[in-house]
């Protein structure tokens, strides 16, 4: 059951590198999620401010294309998720068809680990956006 979650989460994510493909990215920096028929985010909506995570489709859109300034831009954490997806899509393969962690006895431990380091980078990141840029 294990290798057969890890297959559809690295198919996921190629899934989600296409849409990226697929989608234009906004030249706002933030807002390409609409193309999707998503609303505008209500975040910045009602407070003015950028959300953590707006402008993280428009990063992906532009990473998918090579546009590395335009995607720091938009959302510096998209180059951090977007590269730790793509190093994700090969290892949940690769664990998917041999049934053994790759480089790890602890892979949940890993994913709690980043899960977190992520939060806190996320806010440090959205803080510098929102008072300091």
């Amino acid at each position: 059951m294990l290798r057969l979650l890890l297959a559809v989460i690295a198919f996921g994510l190629l899934f989600l590198f296409g849409i990226a493909i697929w989608l234009e990215p906004d030249p706002r920096g933030f807002g390409t999620h609409q193309q999707l028929g998503f609303p505008p985010c209500q975040f910045r909506q009602f407070l003015g401010v950028h959300c953590p995570h707006c402008g993280m489709t428009t990063s992906f859109s532009n990473i998918v294309r090579g546009r590395f300034d335009a995607a720091w831009d938009a959302n510096p954490l998209g180059i951090l998720l977007a590269t730790m997806f793509a190093g994700a899509i090969p290892w949940c393969l690769a664990t998917a068809v041999t049934g053994r962690f790759i480089g790890t006895r602890e892979p949940f431990w890993w994913l709690v680990l980043g899960s977190i380091g992520y939060l806190v980078l996320a806010v440090m990141v959205w803080l510098l956006r929102v008072f300091v840029m």
